[in-house]
């Protein structure tokens, strides 16, 4: 018999939404937040630390990548951990180990040992994605995405201050293993947060059994082979790639367009993390609970690939205050400082002194907007949809295997999409981004349609 269909027929689509439990959601906050500010901090200098070993390009690569592909391996085994032993222990071991991993870096006498601790922190790192499955526990679908939202802002705080922490802590110490052992502090600091404050969300009735819980490796194809959860996963590495190829570009992107050096982007940056940030605190929940997760899984696909689509239009028109002689001589200035080996002899189109004005600017000001807004939606409602469509002793597993895609996702990005940059233009990038992001809207709709059709037609 076949039902007629509503507007708002969705089951995820609900206006009574259960209130968050601050008390238990803020030591989650917390611990996101802290553990973010110890990984931002390294992340910025990552590759001057290599480089200062003598690191070639392609052995610089070799360093940044590591830790993202021995994520895809190592965190949905220790998701599927902790489902079966609780989130606090598997927190604990994977922040103590992070922790470790700071502290080898900051000892390192040698590439091979940096390599060493991004692949240690890699494995068995697994505090993020575990602290969603915790808040995954302690919400229901009414205000899950809410939730999630919230350790999304944390990650996007964290995003904010760690790099801003992590240059002031070099200019004053000069020292790039001060930088690694200031993280460690930090990721010290949240092992005593979750040890402290945190307390267990996974009773140990609802813990995973041998059906359940599975550590292996191949934990990713289970998932994949599951028609709505291998969508949403799919879906999640799909626009993570995309999205991460436009971020890791961006800064290329204002210099060859708008002549915008470290203050310039810093500022559009912090710029996109404040709009992100405000989204997921504030907006987010309201949104959840007035369309559900499918309408705003297909909102954040639009705004991305709109904000993309006007990136890539963005005019070549340098900033009033540009001057191309001083950006080339800085530019020469860096080179012959020890990130030449990051720099090496890559050329870079300068827009011409004759350009300057504003319209570059404030088009990318407003293209930044709708990016910003699909970057702050599109994951928590993922993430929250996957746990809708798996039992409560999987969400440790499952979530680490939409954390695994994301960190494969990150790993492939940014090398694609220097390919494209270099071989075909700087906008090139952006606007073949916009239009694989209005595909994922369109199959997106319609597999969204169709198993709303399957749903209503019983």
């Amino acid at each position: 018999m076949t039902r007629a269909l509503k507007p708002n027929s969705s089951n995820d689509a609900k206006s009574d939404t259960t209130p968050l439990d601050m008390r238990r959601v803020m030591p989650i906050f917390l611990l996101v937040f802290v553990d973010m500010l110890g990984l931002t901090l390294i992340l910025p200098l990552l590759h001057i630390y290599a480089a200062t070993y003598g690191a070639t390009p392609l052995q610089i690569g070799i360093v940044l990548a590591t830790f993202p592909l021995a994520q895809l391996v190592g965190v949905p085994m220790m998701g599927a951990l902790s489902d079966r032993f609780g989130r606090k222990p598997l927190l604990i071991i994977s922040q103590i180990t992070t922790c470790l991993s700071f502290i080898l870096l900051g000892l390192a006498g040698s590439l091979q040992l940096i390599i060493l601790s991004r692949v240690l922190d890699g494995l068995f790192g697994a505090n993020i994605s575990t602290a969603q499955a915790a808040l995954s526990d302690i919400t229901d679908k009414t205000n899950r995405t809410r939730g999630l939202g919230i350790t999304g802002a944390a990650f996007g705080l964290g995003f904010i201050f760690g790099p801003l922490i992590a240059i002031i802590t070099f200019e004053l110490t000069d020292s790039l293993a001060i930088v690694a052992f200031t993280a460690a502090i930090y990721s010290f600091i949240s092992i005593l947060i979750t040890t402290f404050m945190f307390d267990e969300t996974l009773p140990s009735e609802k813990r995973g059994n041998g059906s359940d819980s599975v550590v292996s490796p191949l934990i990713i194809f289970r998932y994949l082979s599951r028609p709505l959860v291998g969508m949403l996963l799919v879906l999640m590495f799909a626009q993570q790639i995309i999205f991460f190829g436009y971020e890791s570009l961006l800064g290329l992107f204002t210099l060859t367009q708008l002549g915008l050096l470290g203050q310039g982007n810093a500022f559009i940056f912090l710029l996109i993390g404040i709009i992100l940030v405000t989204v997921q605190t504030r907006f987010i929940g309201k949104w959840s609970a007035k369309y559900g997760e499918k309408r705003l899984i297909i909102g954040a696909l639009v705004m991305l690939a709109i904000g993309m689509l006007l990136t890539g239009t963005t005019p070549e028109q340098a900033h009033p205050f540009y001057v191309q002689e001083l950006v080339e001589r800085d530019l020469l200035e860096q080179s012959a400082s020890s990130t030449e080996a990051v720099i090496g002899s890559i050329g870079v189109s300068l827009p011409e002194n004759d350009t300057n004005g504003l319209g570059g600017v404030l088009w990318l000001l407003v293209a930044i907007v709708p990016i910003s807004i699909g970057a702050g939606l599109i994951r928590p409602a993922i993430n929250s949809l996957i746990t809708q469509h798996v039992s409560e002793s999987e969400y440790g597993q499952a979530l680490g295997v939409s954390s695994s895609l994301v960190s494969a996702a990150n790993a492939s990005a940014p090398l694609i999409g220097g390919i494209i940059f270099q071989t075909y233009g700087a906008t090139t990038p952006f606007l073949l981004g916009g239009v694989l992001m209005t595909g994922l809207v369109v199959v997106t709709s319609g597999f969204f349609r169709k198993v709303t059709l399957e749903s209503t037609t019983m």
